[in-house]
């Protein structure tokens, strides 16, 4: 009996192995014998490395609320004692000890503007107050404890405050993303007066901050007469905001000023992109093509458009400029859909913030009519699809570089870190998503012959 039950096990196994090596090669001969005569090879899938053309409104959606889910819990809007870390439950009663209490990121910095802009966005574009209820927490927040600090000020002008760089501005940065989120803040209905602060952000951009002879707003770091390509970012669209809020035409004209002063010195017509640092008086220096740089620079222009009056002087040169990075942009995404952290440079990494600027940027300006949909909105879609991918399932975004100076050698770029605590890339996000809610309601897609394509427009 033993001997007959192992001999048939045998057999069992034998014949299990081949008809296992049967189907194998049964495989191996299907696809063989796949030829252009009887398979439409064109239909076969591709392995995509990112989901392709798979963008729908509810998985949109779901990124952005994983995001705010995130920043709701870590980016606390308290001012707490310096000893105790006490919450101080009345502002009225902070003095020079308070602080803000720490979260992840600080909530009145320049990355913090465009996400208050992001979730204002959001919330137009989903319906859903959560996200302009962030936006309008910190911001009401923010305007109690400036009021209380500027009449302490009043008296004891050598007081620290804890939003010292909200009072009293440095730079640019501390300006120009803050001002515009305020006003659109308001523009979208926060009814607590924002004025003091924006006022007081307009001023320092238009009267307080260093400029070269011509205007032209500068730094004078880390090299005396400096342009930073950022600089039109921390600066024009506070001024556009501005215009469009007063109707006064001064802001408009000096928003169109510094696009133009910039643009001239900066942008690179041969290659369709900007380059990240201009030093006065040098005439030959190495180009480095930053690509937040540029995302900052593609989003003045359009924001600038945005809201500039289609027969506005002047408004015909910001758009030609707009059109030729478009167009410049467009030439180097990757396969990926992300942009690398030199443009021009494939073996620099791919990173986050600044596709997630041009997914932005892109769509804003399909949706504003100002580049064809057909063209553009299949490279758009594959942009935020790369983006997509980098917001882990705690809502962090992964892949942005963090804070970066002006440099002259290569190295400094291809080697600048990356975290998920660099803050530059919630606000990107939070705007190119629900402006991709608004394109797919305009323009529907489908897979036409295995490729996005975008036919009508809705």
């Amino acid at each position: 009996m033993f001997n007959n039950a192992h001999i048939s096990n045998k057999r069992y196994c034998s014949f299990s192995v081949l008809m296992l090596l049967t189907l194998f090669a049964n495989m191996l001969n299907a696809q063989q014998v796949q030829t252009d005569s009887n398979t439409p090879l064109h239909l076969i899938q591709p392995d995509y490395a990112v989901p392709y053309g798979e963008v729908d409104k509810e998985a949109i959606e779901e990124v952005l609320e994983r995001v705010c889910n995130y920043l709701e819990n870590t980016t606390p809007a308290a001012l707490v004692h310096e000893g105790s870390g006490a919450v101080i439950e009345n502002i009225a009663h902070a003095d020079n000890k308070a602080q803000l209490k720490k979260g992840d990121f600080r909530i009145f910095s320049y990355e913090w503007g465009v996400l208050y802009a992001g979730m204002i966005a959001a919330a137009q574009a989903t319906g859903k107050a959560e996200f302009e209820n962030y936006t309008y927490q910190r911001l009401d927040f923010l305007s109690e404890v400036y009021s209380h600090y500027e009449k302490l000020l009043a008296t004891n002008p050598e007081l620290e405050t804890p939003i010292q760089r909200v009072i009293l501005p440095h730079a640019l940065d501390d300006a120009g993303a803050m001002c515009a989120a305020m006003i659109k803040a308001q523009k979208n209905g926060l009814r607590t007066d924002l004025n003091p602060m924006i006022e007081n952000y307009v001023d320092f951009i238009m009267n307080k901050q260093f400029r070269l002879e011509d205007g032209t707003l500068a730094r004078n770091r880390p090299l005396d007469h400096t342009l930073w390509l950022d600089d039109m970012f921390m600066s024009v669209p506070a001024l556009a905001q501005m215009g469009n809020m007063t109707g006064e035409t001064k802001y408009f004209d000096e928003a169109i000023r510094q696009v133009l002063a910039f643009s001239k010195r900066m942008f690179n017509p041969q290659k369709g992109i900007y380059m990240h640092g201009w030093v006065e008086g040098a005439n030959n220096f190495p180009q480095f093509h930053w690509g937040r740089a540029n995302g900052w620079a593609f989003m003045t222009l359009v924001e600038l458009l945005d809201v500039l009056p289609e027969d506005y002087p002047g408004r015909d040169k910001v758009m030609s400029y707009f059109l030729a990075h478009a167009e410049g942009l467009a030439s180097y995404q990757s396969s990926k859909g992300l942009w690398h952290q030199l443009l021009d440079k494939n073996d620099s990494y791919l990173e986050t913030s600044a596709t997630a600027i041009y997914a932005y940027g892109f769509a804003k300006a399909i949706n504003n009519g100002w580049l064809d949909y057909r063209l553009f909105g299949p490279m758009t879609l594959l942009a935020w699809s790369g983006v997509a991918t980098q917001v882990n399932d705690a809502g962090q975004v992964e892949g942005t570089c963090v804070g970066t100076g002006m440099g002259f050698d290569p190295a400094f770029y291809y080697h600048r870190p990356v975290s998920v605590y660099a803050a530059h890339g919630y606000g990107p996000v939070m705007l190119a998503g629900a402006e991709m809610i608004k394109l797919l309601k305009n323009y529907p897609y489908n897979i036409n012959e295995t490729a996005v394509q975008f036919l009508e427009k809705n």
